[in-house]
């Protein structure tokens, strides 16, 4: 089969204006960005919003290749567009360091994909570059804050604020700034996390308008001043300039499907290190737009799913009517106790013992009240005995079943997909969210409920940084946010070898962190990174430009 990027460049484009005007968007509701994306600004109307039919994408437990979330969000988009239905893929936007670290790419994958890919994966339209910046120019103004303010009582204690790049690059982790005498600033430890990470990310995501937008910047705990005392960007009184590096990116992009159906794409915090879902602006006007509208939540259910229902849910007044699990043999073989090297063999015995993987990932979301389809990506070397086996075990679980082949064959190899979504939400459409916590729980309680409800695991501890933190949550009174656990997208507990259904474990928190402006706490389990780092071979050794043309995109 030919790469994805070959099939990308086979597909003739339509203009974006004819993608937009397919959906009901006029010229007077968007900018071009060269000739086949947009930015879109569509009046939301919480009435026609309410009338879509939101349909969620999460994923088992995933191995190191993934399962294929974008590719099946992207081939049910199309094949509910082939079944006639007004459709809109509602999604995130790639990190360039996953792409060129392990990754390749990030905007689905063979016939079901979203474009222009090269540019959807690289720069876009310059959203996370304003993020960055966004967030650079924040630690520049607190640093020339403390230099202009040294010495004084002004100036501030502890500095909680960091960095980001979008790139993997571990040597930022944990720098010295400021050095080579005082007109360079004040010597200090800092560090970078990816753009990802950012909580300006999470509040581009979270927003619902762009006063909320400004608000939630205002609220952002930059540090503590000698009085003990949190100090805030409002207190800073620089949210006026960071809205507006913001201006233009908090639009949604509007860009096009293999097929020529529309696809929004907006936002891209990850889901192992932040919340692991695309803007609240974007999905929203997806729904107003399409009666249909497919959105993903990264890595497992256990952590982009959790997430999307616990906080976005909660953030947004948005419900899923469906929830598709997308599975694999691949990662069923993995989670069965198959050699890595070995899972694209026959292999029932891993097959059956995997299974308990995708059981509790039903399990997780039926306790939300969703109505679960199980999506099973097919590769063309799946045994026929074992697709029949996992078919007939979804039955006996309480769980529907379709087999996917959209990767090879577009649209056409999603109908099956697609009818069984619309099936469910016509006949049995997910009840209203039971979420994991209230959010009169307690921070310690609210993670134990997750950890036990979700994980399977039996307690949780803090460290002694974490305890700390925990006090100045409490009596900043931001114990009633929800929370955001940071941990291994490999393992349902923090150790990431421990694949299959880890059970009776302690989940080990080591850090919690503030973020008032996005809204919720980060807890960080395990040894979770937010600046990941390259393998050692890394996808940009491979990614190149040949007679005009980007290579090693995917």
């Amino acid at each position: 089969m030919k790469t994805d990027i070959e099939i990308a460049r086979e597909i003739k484009l339509q203009p974006i204006q004819n993608i937009a005007a397919k959906i009901g968007i006029n010229e007077d509701q968007f900018d071009f960005y060269g000739k086949y994306k947009a930015k879109i600004d569509v009046k939301l109307e919480e009435s026609k919003i309410a009338k879509s039919n939101l349909i969620l994408v999460t994923a088992i437990t995933p191995n190191k290749a993934g399962v294929g979330k974008t590719t099946t969000s992207v081939s049910l988009g199309l094949g509910l567009c082939k079944l006639g239905k007004n459709a809109i893929v509602a999604l995130r936007e790639p990190s360039l360091g996953p792409c060129f670290g392990m990754k390749g790419g990030a905007a689905g994958g063979g016939y079901s994909q979203v474009l222009p890919m090269e540019d959807i994966n690289l720069h876009f339209t310059g959203d996370f570059h304003a993020i960055t910046c966004a967030n650079n120019m924040l630690s520049a103004l607190v640093d020339n804050y403390q230099y202009f303010n040294k010495g004084s009582q002004k100036s501030l204690k502890q500095i909680l604020w960091r960095r980001v790049l979008d790139v993997n690059d571990r040597s930022l982790r944990h720098i010295v700034s400021g050095l080579n005498g005082s007109t360079n600033g004040i010597p200090q430890e800092a560090g970078f996390d990816i753009t990802p990470a950012s909580e300006i990310m999470a509040i581009f995501c979270l927003a619902k308008d762009f006063e909320d937008l400004r608000e939630r910047i205002n609220n952002i705990l930059l540090g503590y001043t000698f009085e003990n005392k949190p100090f805030y960007v409002r207190d800073l009184g620089v949210s006026g300039a960071l809205v507006t590096l913001l201006r233009d990116a908090f639009k949604p992009n509007l860009v096009q499907t293999t097929e020529g159906g529309a696809a929004i794409i907006h936002g891209g915090p990850f889901a192992n290190i932040a919340h692991g879902c695309n803007s609240i602006v974007a999905t929203k006007t997806a729904m107003q737009l399409g009666d249909y509208v497919v959105t993903e939540a990264g890595f497992g259910s256990d952590l982009g799913g959790e997430k999307f229902l616990n906080i976005k849910c909660r953030a947004a007044g948005i419900t899923p009517k469906a929830t598709v699990l997308v599975v694999t043999t691949l990662s069923l073989k993995m989670h069965g106790g198959v050699d890595e090297k070995l899972i694209k063999q026959p292999s029932m015995d891993g097959i059956i013992n995997g299974l308990k993987n995708l059981q509790r990932h039903i399990e997780n979301m039926q306790n939300f009240g969703q109505s679960v389809i199980v999506g099973l990506n097919r590769f063309g070397f799946d045994a026929d005995d074992e697709l029949k086996y996992i078919e007939n075990w979804c039955k006996e679980n309480g769980a529907d079943f379709a087999l996917n082949d959209g990767f090879s064959k577009g649209g056409d190899g999603a109908i099956e997909l697609a009818k069984k979504v619309i099936e469910i939400i016509e006949t049995k459409p997910s009840k209203p969210l039971v979420h994991t916590y209230d959010l009169n729980d307690s921070i310690e309680e609210k993670i134990t409920k997750i950890v036990t409800k979700v994980y399977g695991g039996k307690a949780i501890t803090l460290s002694k940084n974490a305890r700390t933190m925990l006090k100045k949550i409490n009596d900043l009174g931001l114990d009633k946010l929800p929370v955001c656990i940071a941990k291994t997208q490999y393992s349902f507990s923090d150790d990431a070898s421990k694949v299959g259904v880890a059970e009776g474990f302690t989940l080990k928190i080591e850090n919690l962190v503030i973020n008032s402006g996005a809204g919720f706490i980060v807890a960080v389990a395990g040894e979770i990174m937010r600046m990941p780092g390259l393998p050692k071979d890394p996808q940009a050794m491979h990614i190149d430009i040949v007679n005009g043309e980007i290579v090693g995109l995917s």
